[in-house]
């Protein structure tokens, strides 16, 4: 027995006055209205119809419980109305997490576009560069570096991530131009503390940023204000240099000896109902960093 289906014919049977004109807007025989009337009325051990073969009318059972059922069902249309609104409509917040130097210089500004043409969707984006649980944190989407293992999640490629070795015009003048890997001894060289790349090129060479170094640091800004100002050599993402390469603030080197670039992807969950607002995020990043 389906008593959601039960009050909304008893509901009907109310409204339209009899079994025949429910039927008709319900799209069902008189004979299932009738059936679909004793099964509710059995459930609740009460009559809730007064019948003759001219007219109908309430029971005292029955008017309380067209009043609470008429309540419940207007409830449910509000509620999967809300719903529909909701995921079709381009309202409510999605969350985002995004590796720090990718969110900060690529993602936030894209973001910025974003809004002029959806100014009714929130945005909260997380910049970290932890792997996240999209489900038990919380997140709508997440890009990711670097190859994906095989998680039944929807991942959209944008475009790879690579790592420049950059610096300054004031700091070639000063000590010259690295042509070869070797060259990179007589240089003063930057470092970020979390991450200390090591990567094989294509002859099998295995090449590392040197050990050491002049200056050193656990955020990718704080080394490019370095490298801007003529202290030494920087490798990090060209998401986070590239700005300062346009500008003229640093130049890029040894282009030859560069990590091989990496896999970026837009990760987020399977859903047959795809939300409209999440939708229009991932199309807008995806053409946007193809």
């Amino acid at each position: 027995m389906d008593k959601l289906k039960c009050m909304e014919v008893f509901v009907t049977v109310v409204e339209t006055g009899n079994f025949t004109l429910a039927s008709v807007k319900l799209d069902i025989t008189s004979v299932m209205v009738g059936k679909q009337i004793r099964q509710l009325e059995e459930l609740l051990g009460s009559r809730l119809l007064k019948r003759n073969t001219r007219h109908q009318s309430l029971t005292d059972a029955g008017a309380i419980y067209y009043r609470r059922a008429k309540t419940i069902l207007n409830d449910i249309n509000e509620a999967q109305d809300a719903v529909l609104e909701l995921e079709t409509g381009l309202g409510g917040k999605l969350r985002i997490s995004a590796p720090v130097s990718m969110g900060s210089c690529v993602i936030a500004p894209l973001l910025a576009s974003y809004f002029h043409r959806f100014p009714t969707v929130e945005i909260e984006l997380v910049l970290s560069n932890a792997k996240v649980d999209l489900i038990d944190e919380g997140f709508d989407l997440t890009i990711r570096v670097g190859v994906l293992p095989d998680s039944g999640l929807v991942a959209r490629p944008l475009r790879p991530y690579r790592n420049l070795i950059c610096g300054s015009p004031a700091y070639f003048q000063r000590e010259g131009v690295p042509r070869k890997w070797s060259d990179l001894d007589k240089h003063r060289c930057l470092a970020h503390q979390l991450w200390q790349p090591v990567w094989q090129q294509d002859d099998g060479a295995e090449l590392s940023w040197p050990t050491r170094h002049v200056f050193s640091s656990n955020d990718g800004y704080a080394l490019r204000a370095a490298a801007i100002g003529g202290v030494g050599l920087i490798m990090q993402p060209e998401a986070l240099l590239e700005e300062a390469i346009q500008n003229g603030q640093l130049v890029s080197v040894l282009t030859d000896f560069l990590p091989p670039p990496l896999p970026v992807h837009l990760i987020y969950l399977q859903d047959p109902y795809p939300r409209r607002k999440l939708t229009s995020l991932v199309d807008f990043l995806v053409d946007a960093l193809r």
